[in-house]
C-alpha cells in the first residue's frame, strides 16, 4: 500500500500594513511653495482692486479688454506663438527621429546643438540679430534676399521673432521630445509598420506621433509660455508684443497692467494643469 501523506495546509500570509507615518516635509515643502507663489500674487490682487481714492473696485479688471492695444497685442503673441510651436516641432522632431534611427551616434551632437540656447543670453542673443538686421541693407540691396529682409520685419506678423523664439525653445522642445522618444521603442514601432507596406508619411503620421501626444504637447505649452512672456527679444527688436504692451501701459495705468499680467499668469496655469491632468488620464487608460 502506498502511504499517503496528508497535506499541510500552508498558513496564508498574513499581511502586516504599516501605518503610514505622516510626511511632515512634504506638507512643509507644499506649505513654502504656496507662500512663495501666493502671496505675491495675493499682493498683486489687492494693489489691482484697491486704492486710496476709490477704496475696491474691480475697474482694472473689466476694463482688460476694452483697453487699447489689448486685443492687437494679444492677438499678435498668439499668433507668434502658434507660428513658433509649427516651425520649431516641424525641426525638431524629423530631425530626432533621422538621428535615432538612421544616425543614433549624432545624438549627442544634435543634443548640443539643441541646447546651446540655454548658455547664450537672451541681451547677446538679441544683439546679434539687431546686427545682422542693420549688416543687410548694406549688403543685400542689389540681391533678390533684400524684399525677404524686409518681409520678415514686417510689423504686422514680424517672422523674424518667430525665427527667433524657434531659437529660445529649442532646449524645451528637444527635452520634452527626448523624453518622449525614450519612453517608446521607435525603432520596432517603425520597422514593424514599414513590414507592413506603410510609407514612411503613414508611419511618422499614423504610428510615431499618436504615441507622442503627451510630449508633443508638452513642448507646445512651454513653447507657448515661453513666447506669451517673451519681453527682450520684441522689445529691443521694436515690436509691440503682449509683454511689451503689459509694460507700456504700466506707466499710465498700474492696476490694469498688474491685472492683464495676473490673468495672463492664471491662464498659463489653467493650461499647465490641464495638460498634467490629461496625461495623467492618458496614462490610466493605456
Amino acid at each position: 500500500m502506498v502511504a499517503v501523506t496528508p497535506l499541510l495546509e500552508t498558513p496564508t500570509a498574513v499581511s502586516h500594513a504599516r501605518p503610514r507615518r505622516p510626511r511632515i516635509w512634504r506638507g512643509a515643502v507644499l506649505g513654502i511653495a504656496a507662500v512663495y507663489f501666493l502671496v505675491p500674487m495675493g499682493a498683486s490682487f489687492w494693489y489691482s482692486v484697491y486704492n486710496d481714492r476709490q477704496g475696491f473696485s474691480l475697474d482694472a479688471y473689466l476694463g482688460i479688454f476694452g483697453a487699447e492695444g489689448f486685443g492687437t497685442s494679444m492677438l499678435l503673441s498668439l499668433s507668434l506663438a502658434a507660428a513658433t510651436i509649427v516651425v520649431v516641432l516641424g525641426l525638431t522632431l524629423p530631425a530626432m527621429l533621422a538621428v535615432r534611427l538612421g544616425a543614433p551616434r549624432l545624438g549627442p551632437v544634435l543634443e548640443v546643438i539643441c541646447t546651446i540656447p540655454l548658455v547664450v543670453p537672451p541681451i547677446t542673443f538679441v544683439a546679434g540679430i539687431s546686427t545682422v538686421l542693420r549688416w543687410g541693407p548694406d549688403y543685400l540691396a542689389a540681391t533678390p534676399f533684400w524684399g525677404t529682409l524686409i518681409a520678415i520685419q514686417n510689423e504686422t506678423f514680424p517672422v523674424v521673432l518667430v525665427l527667433a523664439y524657434v531659437v529660445l525653445a529649442l532646449p524645451f522642445v528637444y527635452r520634452s521630445l527626448d523624453a518622449g522618444l525614450r519612453a517608446i521603442d521607435v525603432r520596432t514601432l517603425v520597422e514593424a509598420a514599414r513590414n507592413l507596406g506603410a510609407s514612411w508619411p503613414h508611419v511618422v503620421f499614423r504610428v510615431v506621433i499618436p504615441n507622442l501626444r503627451s510630449a508633443m504637447a508638452s513642448a507646445s505649452f512651454l513653447t507657448f509660455a515661453l513666447v506669451l512672456g517673451e519681453y527682450t527679444v520684441a522689445a529691443l527688436l521694436g515690436y509691440r508684443t503682449f509683454p511689451v504692451w503689459i509694460l507700456t501701459i504700466a506707466g499710465s495705468n498700474g492696476q490694469l497692467s498688474v491685472a492683464v499680467s495676473i490673468l495672463s499668469l492664471l491662464i498659463i496655469w489653467l493650461l499647465l494643469l490641464t495638460l498634467s491632468s490629461a496625461g495623467s488620464k492618458r496614462r490610466r487608460s493605456s
